[in-house]
């Protein structure tokens, strides 16, 4: 995404503002701005009529939600390779403490209407209900922060692509991306809902109770016949209603689990060694390996981006 959009800004004639200088490209249904900002300042306010996705790209934001009531949650530091997704009627403040002009803080947003995310919410019904769950995967209004993976950054950066070219097939391609980021989107609120009635009643079902154990074991080696007598399920009925419930299996949620572990490990200055084995690693290139291909950035780039000694 970075080359596309240092092509975008060194083929602008000049700079309209230095701060969240605005880019926008309308699309169908939606709308994608790409904000440049050159100087450091604080307290800029964002807000989103819309649902409004957000991806940073390069510097450093910290988003400071601000609530109905005037209250705010703790600003939070948002790097590149992580979404941040607004509910509509949001409003934030937002501080770029390290933007300048030869290396400026950049993100793109991508507004999106709720008739848009209740048409993909409705279709979502009709595929799979999460298990044992009141929760039809309706579009959940709060704030997401989260570290995305490799998937969705090659989506938001041929996403990117079809906004700025002159595609023959722009519009059709753009719709069907735009969908795939919503899917996204509700897959993993639902994702969150499920892991949070895990462990509140981890014996609620077959596939709740797989989730609790390999989320108490996840230093084991992975054993789908111990699965199987756990959920009393087949081996194909496992992986058939585990992809229903979490969109992968569950060998790829055991990685995503201990991946998720480390990449804890790694915020609160553990060593990229300490990170591996504790999350249940047992090879260092391997576990390097893995780590890179899902947040986009090796172990030590990461813990240098999110652990601060101060």
């Amino acid at each position: 995404m970075k080359n596309i959009l240092t092509d975008i800004v060194k083929n602008r004639n000049e700079k309209q503002k230095l701060v969240e200088n605005k880019l926008t490209f309308a699309g169908p249904d939606s709308e994608l701005s790409i904000y440049d900002t050159y100087s450091t300042a604080s307290r800029v306010g964002l807000d989103a009529p819309e649902l409004m996705y957000c991806g940073m790209v390069q510097g450093k934001k910290i988003m400071h939600h601000v609530k109905l009531d005037h209250n705010e949650a703790q600003g939070q530091v948002f790097l590149p390779h992580e979404s941040f997704v607004l509910p509509p009627g949001a409003f934030v403040e937002i501080d770029f403490p390290d933007a300048n002009e030869q290396q400026p803080t950049t993100c793109l947003t991508l507004e999106i209407p709720k008739e848009r995310i209740e048409s993909i919410a409705e279709r979502m019904r009709d595929v799979t209900n999460l298990d044992q769950l009141d929760h039809d995967w309706e579009y959940q209004s709060k704030a997401l922060h989260t570290h995305h993976t490799a998937d969705t950054q090659q989506l938001l950066e041929k996403m990117v692509g079809l906004f700025t070219e002159n595609h023959p097939d722009k519009e059709m391609m753009m719709d069907l991306s735009v969908s795939e980021l919503i899917i996204k989107l509700l897959r993993q609120q639902g994702r969150d809902v499920l892991l949070g009635y895990c462990k509140q009643s981890p014996d609620a079902s077959g596939i709740i109770a797989v989730i609790h154990y390999l989320e108490q074991n996840l230093s084991q080696a992975l054993d789908v016949d111990q699965l199987c007598k756990i959920s009393c399920m087949s081996r194909s009925r496992l992986y058939t209603e585990f992809k229903k419930q979490l969109a992968c299996s569950p060998g790829e949620f055991q990685q995503q689990l201990r991946l998720q572990l480390a990449a804890d490990l790694l915020k609160k200055g553990n060593t990229v060694t300490v990170a591996c084995f504790e999350s249940g690693f047992s090879d260092l290139s391997h576990f390097s390996r893995r780590f890179t291909r899902f947040f986009n950035c090796s172990p030590t780039q990461f813990r240098a981006q999110n652990f601060s000694q101060d």
